[in-house]
Parts: C-alpha cells; sequence; structure tokens
C-alpha cells in the first residue's frame, strides 16, 4: 500500500514537472547575417539578412515569421567570402530596402503581433550573445537610431543548452549532433539557423522540461564575455 502511494506520488510529481508552465509564451528566435570579408573586420559591419520566427511555449509550433534580407549602405557590394559563407549573393540584396526601412517594419510586426505589451509575454532567443549584444547597437548607431526597448535581454541558447546537458557547445551544429537532431539547409543562413535553433528549443524544451528564462541582457548581472563567432 504504501509503496503504491509512493508511486502515485512520483507519478503526480512526474505529471507537475511536465506540465509545468513556462514563464514567457513566445520565444523569437533571432539570428542575424551581416557583411563580413576574411580575415578583415568590416567597418561598420551591416545586416543583411533579418529572420526572427516566433514560437509557442504552449505547444512548441511556430506562430509567426518575420523574414526580409537588407541592402548594406555602407558597403553595399557583398564580398565573395561574404555569399559563399551565408549563402546570400547580391542579386538578393540589391532591390531591398536599408536597415532604417527594415527596423521601422519589424518594429510594425512586433507591435502588431503584442508580443511585448506584457510583462513575460516574450523573450528573444539567440545563439550566442553577439547578434544582441553587438550587432543590433553597432547597426543602430550607425544609422542613429534607438535600440528598441525590447532588445535589452534575451535568452542565449547557448547557455540554456550548457544548463541540461552539462557542456558547453561550440554552435548550432553540435547542439543538433548532441541531440541527435537532422541539420536543415546550411549554416550561417539565418533562416536556416533559425528554423535548426527552433527544433534544439523544442527538443530541450519537451525531452528535458527546460524552463526558458533570460540569461543575458544590457544589464544582466551574469552577462558573458564576447569572444567571436557565436555559431
Amino acid at each position: 500500500m504504501a509503496h503504491r502511494a509512493l508511486m502515485g506520488l512520483k507519478n503526480n510529481l512526474i505529471r507537475n514537472v511536465q506540465n509545468s508552465e513556462q514563464r514567457f509564451k513566445y520565444l523569437l528566435i533571432l539570428d542575424f547575417e551581416a557583411t563580413c570579408e576574411k580575415l578583415i573586420k568590416i567597418n561598420p559591419q551591416e545586416i543583411i539578412e533579418f529572420p526572427c520566427i516566433v514560437v509557442s511555449t504552449q505547444d512548441w509550433k511556430i506562430k509567426d515569421v518575420f523574414h526580409e534580407y537588407v541592402k548594406p549602405k555602407f558597403h553595399p557590394n557583398l564580398t565573395p567570402f561574404c555569399s559563399e559563407l551565408t549563402g546570400i549573393v547580391q542579386e538578393m540584396v540589391d532591390d531591398k530596402p536599408h536597415f532604417p526601412e527594415i527596423m521601422k517594419k519589424f518594429n510594425t510586426w512586433i507591435e502588431k503581433g503584442k508580443y511585448f505589451e506584457e510583462k513575460n509575454k516574450s523573450a528573444f532567443v539567440t545563439c550566442g550573445d553577439w547578434d544582441l549584444k553587438v550587432m543590433i547597437p553597432s547597426q543602430c548607431a550607425t544609422e542613429e537610431l534607438a535600440v528598441p526597448d525590447y532588445f535589452s535581454e534575451w535568452i542565449n541558447l547557448k547557455i540554456l543548452f550548457c544548463n541540461v546537458m552539462k557542456i558547453y557547445p561550440h554552435g548550432i551544429i553540435d547542439m543538433l549532433v548532441r541531440l541527435d537532431i537532422p541539420q536543415i539547409g546550411r549554416l550561417h543562413s539565418g533562416i536556416d539557423d533559425v528554423k535548426n535553433m527552433i527544433n534544439i528549443v523544442k527538443s530541450i524544451g519537451t525531452k528535458y522540461n527546460t524552463n526558458f528564462d533570460i540569461t543575458s541582457g544590457v544589464h544582466h548581472k551574469n552577462f558573458p564575455i564576447y569572444q567571436g563567432d557565436d555559431k
């Protein structure tokens, strides 16, 4: 009798853990691609691909998609290295708007979705801290734009993965391999990277009952030091 009671309590606890509510209703998976050259730092570096996909933590399904290519203003011609790395060729950005217009469009998309109208409704997820620690502040400064408040904190998927798997991953491919998830598309394609990150998020969210919480931010006390390419 006592054994059955303990087993029943254990099963209830397991169900409670599996059904525990996430802090955020939506996760906005984001990954920029930017102008680059092999062994040379382009200044200013500019965003050329801006993908962001919304995933619900209630059913882990995609709810919304924002994806735009961006024409660089200061270095309008993509280098052969950049095209080879990202898969983005000159024709894909030539007829696109510059960053200020894309940022305005993204703001409208955020407002329409009401993702940040309530506290703890949504959080961005990035692979590392480069996208929101380095690239967005730099791009906004170059264009003399204010950095939106919603970019002030985010979830670093690498840190979350480390908390779950007890090993700090090298990047997206490393996480996919360790979770036995097939890779989608190519590395350094922004939209493909986001799709792969979504599968990682789904896996650690469902199989490991991971609670997605903020790891990084402008004022975060445990803000990690940027050490290079985050992928």
